[in-house]
């Protein structure tokens, strides 16, 4: 007889041996709870995100319209279209700023690139360490002649 037997004399299994499974069902909860959890991070977080870096673009596409906008007017004055360069960074900077995304940009060839990069918080992924997503964006634009001559 075992030191578990029963009232009866029957012997029953000892717990805590070797093939107790006591408690099994909770661990693979928390694991399945734990995966449902930072899928969810994911699906909320990754849309958050995925909004915010087409917010971004949009952002950094309008902050380089308003760069090649700003002409030389020296140019202007001989009849050519070109984009005075220090003037284009002001303004396409000076856009991102008032947006509430501060990039940068530069100007080379007529062509006023654009780059915004910030990051936004995380709600659900923060549960798990992670506290903010990186979103970033690049634009270019320059500024062509309209029309040079009235039509017939």
């Amino acid at each position: 007889m075992t030191a578990d037997a029963g009232a009866g004399g029957n012997n029953t299994a000892t717990r805590g041996g070797p093939h107790d499974e006591r408690g099994a069902i909770a661990a693979f909860v928390v694991l399945i709870m734990v995966g449902l959890l930072a899928l969810l991070g994911l699906v909320v977080d990754g849309g958050v995100a995925l909004t915010a870096r087409q917010a971004a673009h949009v952002e950094a596409e309008q902050a380089a319209r308003a760069g090649a906008g700003a002409l030389s007017k020296d140019a202007l004055r001989a009849g050519l279209v070109e984009i005075d360069g220090p003037a284009a960074v002001m303004a396409a900077e000076a856009f991102m700023a008032a947006a509430g995304h501060p990039g940068s940009a530069t100007v080379a060839g007529g062509v006023v690139t654009v780059w915004i990069n910030y990051q936004v918080p995380t709600t659900i992924l923060g549960v798990i360490g992670i506290d903010r997503l990186d979103v970033s964006a690049e634009a270019t634009a320059l500024n062509v002649g309209g029309v040079t001559r009235g039509s017939p």
